[in-house]
């Protein structure tokens, strides 16, 4: 029986599902991920520019607040008085009143030339390298970020006159302004969301940013400078992703200086995984419920299906009574339809084809056994009409009688011969019994039989104490008789040495018996119909069942006869049977030529 191992339809169904599902899911994955990425790139851009433009107003303003400080200083008639000394001592110490009033990180006066004559600082006192930072800033015009000491200020310088402004004489110069440190950027980043960061070359003057990161966003100082210009650029720090902007200050210095605005993807991301989530969630129920749907569809297309697979499986082992499927899809009721017909028409010509062939067989039949009959009842008739006579002696009576005898056990024969063609393996007896025996007791019964006359018969058998089989000994007598006494007909055509050869091989399960002759060789046009009945080439007596019946008994012991070569000169047939085999499933052997044979010869049927 086949076996057939391929994938069930159900089965292909579900997974065509899933990787349908699957595709389109992590498609859908991919898609809402870009989209969503592009869409939160541009807010976040828009917004980023948007918090430069805010920053920026905010420094104005506290620059205008400055502005508007010193104004209100220079107007003061004391600090005119003070600065109308022009002794810089007198002034330094003056100072610290006005510094301590105006509360600035930052606070200096200056001549009329621009030399600084004193200048005070909160958190730590001013350095000479501050002073002549502070200095030289004031001899540029537009200038209002002072960087020294590794701070940065914001100032503003307003001129001292002693009159009208404008008209009066010039007294000096009063320079407040605060410094930009981290309480400032975290008070800018907490009104724009975003991380603030003042660059003044190489160096990180005020940031929002931990401390690690700031030394990563050094590292990326090239690729920030990339986006100046408003343009936007995404960086990556401490593995979090970064949107960032800049606004390049260095008109506004001594030395160039860039404020740096980065907005975090941390937020954004949060948003594309949860929708991530929800639509892999999405994903997993409609493959669960898909899953489920299908395994309903697929029942119902499938169960049709397999069952019209069975009913098509066992007519094809011949159970014609299997129930066809009457439900299913529209397709599947058609082509069970379409079975049943089909089936129906080949169980009726099957069954006229058995009668057309009874009736030639029951003719075949006739026409091969009158002969013999006629001619042994003949042989009786005229031996017992001979017997009748007074005048015949005693010795040719007994000789008259032999003839008899001869013909009915040839009737007899042939009359068996056609019973057993006719009976099934129900009527057989098996026992335990030695191949071998049987073998040697057909070569006994075949020396009497004329057409072995002058056939040397050899037997072989290389285990006998093993060559023993469940078997009716009667019928596999006369299956082992029929071969040789066909190899010794052939073997008595040979026109060299008339020799059959009998081999019995036996193995775990198995037992062999292969003849060989030295006849002319099987015919080829019989070749393919040698073990159909009634076929036979060059015998003038016989009905051509030998190797029928032969055949016959040993597919009932669960075996075969197979011809394995053939040739003139050598012919070699093989019975083979199962040791054990106590009957059901005819399990046929097939076996293989062998490489090398005793010599032999043909079989004529």
């Amino acid at each position: 029986m086949p076996s057939f191992r391929g994938v069930r339809t159900r089965v292909l169904l579900i997974a065509a599902l899933i990787a349908v599902t699957t595709t389109v899911t992590g498609g859908s994955l991919l898609i809402i991920r870009d989209r969503i990425h592009q869409h939160v790139s541009q807010e976040l851009s828009d917004d980023l520019t948007h918090s430069l433009a805010t920053l920026q107003n905010l420094q104005q303003q506290r620059r205008d607040a400055l502005i508007h400080e010193n104004a209100l200083l220079a107007d003061q008639s004391s600090l005119k008085a003070l600065m109308t000394t022009h002794d810089q001592r007198t002034i330094q110490d003056g100072a610290v009143r006005f510094w301590k009033v105006s509360g600035s990180d930052l606070f200096a006066l200056a001549d009329p030339f621009g030399r600084v004559l004193t200048v005070y600082t909160k958190g730590k006192p001013s350095s000479p390298v501050l002073e002549q930072s502070l200095q030289q800033t004031m001899t540029r015009s537009g200038e209002h970020y002072l960087i020294a000491d590794g701070r940065l200020f914001d100032f503003s310088a307003r001129p001292l006159y002693f009159g009208e402004e404008g008209q009066g004489t010039l007294l000096g110069y009063v320079v407040t302004g605060y410094v930009i440190d981290r309480n400032v950027v975290n008070l800018i980043s907490r009104a724009t969301g975003n991380e603030v960061t003042f660059l003044a070359g190489a160096e990180i003057m005020a940031s929002t940013l931990p401390p690690r990161l700031q030394q990563e966003l050094l590292g990326k100082n090239q690729t920030l400078a990339q986006v100046a210009g408003g343009r936007t650029k995404e960086i990556l720090l401490g593995g979090e992703q970064f949107l960032g902007t800049e606004a390049d200050l260095s008109a506004e210095a001594a030395r160039p200086l860039r404020l740096v605005v980065l907005k975090s993807f941390a937020q954004a991301n949060r948003v594309v995984q949860d929708t991530n989530r929800v639509v892999l969630l999405l994903g997993v129920a409609a493959i669960v419920l898909g899953s489920l749907l299908m395994l309903v569809l697929s029942g119902f297309v499938t169960q049709p299906l397999e069952m019209l697979a069975q009913g098509v499986r066992a007519f094809g082992f011949g159970d014609h009574s299997r129930a066809l499927p009457s439900d299913g899809t529209r397709e599947v009721r058609e082509l069970s339809a379409a079975f049943a017909r089909m089936r129906s028409e080949i169980i009726n010509t099957n069954r006229a084809l058995l009668e057309s062939e009874k009736l030639v067989t029951i003719g075949r039949m006739a026409s091969s056994v009158s002969h013999d009959l006629r001619h042994y009842l003949a042989s009786v008739y005229a031996n017992a009409e001979f017997l009748s006579s007074p005048c015949l002696s005693e010795q040719e009576r007994r000789e008259f009688f032999a003839d008899i005898h001869i013909a009915v056990h040839g009737a007899t024969e042939l009359l068996e011969s056609l019973l057993i063609f006719s009976k099934t393996g129900a009527v057989y007896h098996r026992e335990r019994n030695s191949m071998l025996r049987i073998v040697e007791k057909c070569v006994s019964l075949l020396r009497a039989h004329p057409e072995a006359e002058g056939v040397s018969i050899r037997i072989e058998c290389a285990d006998p104490s093993g060559a023993y089989a469940l078997v009716d000994a009667k019928q596999m007598q006369r299956a082992i008789y029929n071969l040789l006494l066909n190899a010794c007909q052939a073997a008595h055509k040979a026109e060299g040495a008339r020799e059959v050869h009998v081999s019995i091989a036996t193995s775990e399960k198995t037992i062999t018996l292969t003849i060989t002759d030295s006849g002319p060789g099987v015919a080829e046009h019989i070749r393919n119909s040698l073990f159909e009945p009634f076929v036979s080439d060059g015998k003038h007596s016989g009905t051509g069942l030998g190797l029928t019946l032969a055949n016959s008994v040993a597919k009932e012991h669960g075996g075969a006869v197979t011809l394995l070569s053939t040739q003139p000169g050598e012919t070699i047939f093989r019975l083979s049977l199962y040791t054990d085999f106590t009957g059901g499933v005819t399990n046929t052997i097939q076996d293989q030529p062998e490489t090398s044979s005793p010599k032999a010869g043909g079989i004529l049927l």
